[in-house]
């Protein structure tokens, strides 16, 4: 895949699809096929500060975390992106999600993993 800004982080998602965070400030969704989907930028009206961690959970979601606003949203398939985090963050870097709702988030600031817990998924 080649004319990314900076690309930075990357996951992948159901599918055989992945996404990437640009240093440039966008998230961009590609199919299995290494064809350009969305923009999330584009997709939601959204404007990053810088994206960093990218992960998808069990729900097809995608979650990115943004370096500068200190903050981790979350994308639905359909819908308005969900602000997850708003504070405690110093530096959002790397992310990954769990099936049982947890959200791990390496904060290169303060040199540790943090854990939320974001979403209860019945039995």
């Amino acid at each position: 895949v080649s004319n990314l800004q900076g690309p930075r982080y990357v996951s992948p998602v159901p599918g055989g699809g992945f996404v990437v965070s640009e240093e440039c400030g966008d998230v961009k969704v590609f199919m299995s096929s290494c064809k350009l989907l969305c923009s999330l930028s584009s997709k939601y009206e959204h404007q990053f500060g810088n994206p960093a961690g990218v992960c998808v959970d069990m729900d097809g979601s995608i979650l990115v975390a943004d370096e500068q606003r200190r903050t981790v949203h979350l994308f639905p398939e359909h819908g308005a992106p969900i602000c997850l985090v708003s504070k405690g963050l110093r530096r959002p870097a790397g992310m990954a999600c769990s099936s049982f709702g947890h959200l791990f988030v390496a904060d290169a600031v303060e040199n540790c993993v943090k854990v939320f817990k974001y979403c209860v998924r019945p039995p």
